[in-house]
């Protein structure tokens, strides 16, 4: 049994990488982690062009990654959120998964979760749901492939303009819009997925589910 992780995230060593390492590793399996920053993957052209194939038309990573996720048992995603949705990356890989859906279903009955790192705090009811979006965005994919999705994590991640030197006094700093106008860097702080229980439990929860779901199908 194989678990393939794929990560969105283009920071090296993130939260989101970090995560989807202790899900991982909390399987128990033999697994493979991917970071698509590493690769060239373009988004689906929509032109059927796989329908008979299974293979996409476009000659880049997305062929292999593809395979990679038709020959795995299982599968995690991990992304993060800019402008509250699934970032550009992750929903390309995901686009790409789709020759394998023709005629066979190859990601059918697989067991799948989600993990989705966004800045923006729980308890914040003004601004757009970023995690739920991206949460959603993985787990529709995998509702409509057939797949099992068997659990989600959300990690509360950072928001840029805490690493931008002019975070403390640019008008459009992201810091202010979620903390208010009297909000630094200083005082957001850097979140790190380690320091989440809660975060760190759902993450290890997620590789057990999958881990569970495998053994239950030998």
């Amino acid at each position: 049994m194989k678990v393939l992780g794929v990560s969105g995230s283009p920071i090296k060593d993130s939260n989101t990488d970090r995560a989807l390492k202790a899900a991982l590793e909390a399987t128990g399996m033999d697994y493979e982690f991917v970071k698509l920053i590493d690769y060239t993957i373009a988004p689906c052209k929509a032109c059927l062009g796989c329908v008979d194939t299974n293979v996409c038309v476009i000659k880049d990573d997305g062929i292999a990654l593809a395979e990679k996720a038709k020959e795995a048992d299982a599968l995690i995603i991990a992304g993060f959120t800019p402008y509250s949705t699934l970032d550009a990356r992750t929903k390309a890989f995901i686009e790409r998964l789709y020759p394998l859906r023709h005629k066979y279903g190859f990601m059918k009955g697989k067991p799948g979760g989600s993990i989705v790192t966004c800045a923006v705090p729980k308890e914040s009811f003004k601004l757009p749901p970023a995690c739920e979006n991206g949460i959603n965005a993985i787990t529709y994919y995998m509702m409509e492939e057939g797949m099992e999705a068997v659990g989600s994590v959300r990690v509360l991640g950072n928001n840029p303009c805490v690493k931008c030197k002019y975070g403390d006094e640019c008008d459009m700093s992201g810091i202010k819009m979620m903390f208010g106008p009297d909000a630094t860097k200083a005082s957001a702080g850097i979140n790190r997925f380690e320091d989440q229980p809660e975060a760190v439990n759902a993450a290890k929860e997620l590789g057990k589910k999958i881990a569970e779901f495998l053994k239950s199908k030998e």
